[in-house]
């Protein structure tokens, strides 16, 4: 089934169009994605930058059960998550997430299981700087 997945976590930017291609099949008519993006407001706070920090090999293995989920409880085809670590600035790209099936139905609702989930289980960090401090938000066990 791993042929399926695409797991990946990098301080390199991102690339939509590899987890695109990556999912891309002729059996499918339906490719879904999720692409976060870091945003220059929180709470009325501004936003210099986020941190991202991954104890990766527990990270890869959450992720890896994530997309073998999504294949099971929706019948996708192909699935590919990946995430960025390191310093990102407003406007980078932290997270990617494409989805193919054969419906859109499908798709749509693996994407939003997939990181949905992701953000509650996978052991990934952030830490917001802002003007006047920073903060970690989005601990996980």
């Amino acid at each position: 089934m791993k042929e399926n997945i695409s797991i990946k976590i990098t301080s390199d930017k991102l690339n939509l169009q590899t987890c695109n291609d990556f999912v891309q099949d002729d059996t499918c008519g339906g490719i879904a994605l999720f692409v976060g993006t870091v945003r220059n407001r929180t709470k009325s706070k501004t936003v210099i930058r986020l941190d991202f920090s991954a104890y990766e090999p527990m990270a890869i293995k959450e992720m890896y059960k994530i997309a073998e989920q999504a294949i099971e409880k929706f019948s996708i085809h192909k699935i590919a998550i990946h995430h960025a670590v390191g310093n990102l600035q407003v406007g980078d790209v932290p997270v990617i997430i494409t989805v193919s099936s054969a419906h859109r139905v499908a798709a749509f609702e693996a994407c939003q299981y997939a990181i949905d989930t992701l953000k509650e289980t996978v052991p990934i960090w952030k830490k917001e700087h802002f003007d006047d401090g920073e903060v970690w938000v989005n601990s996980h066990p």
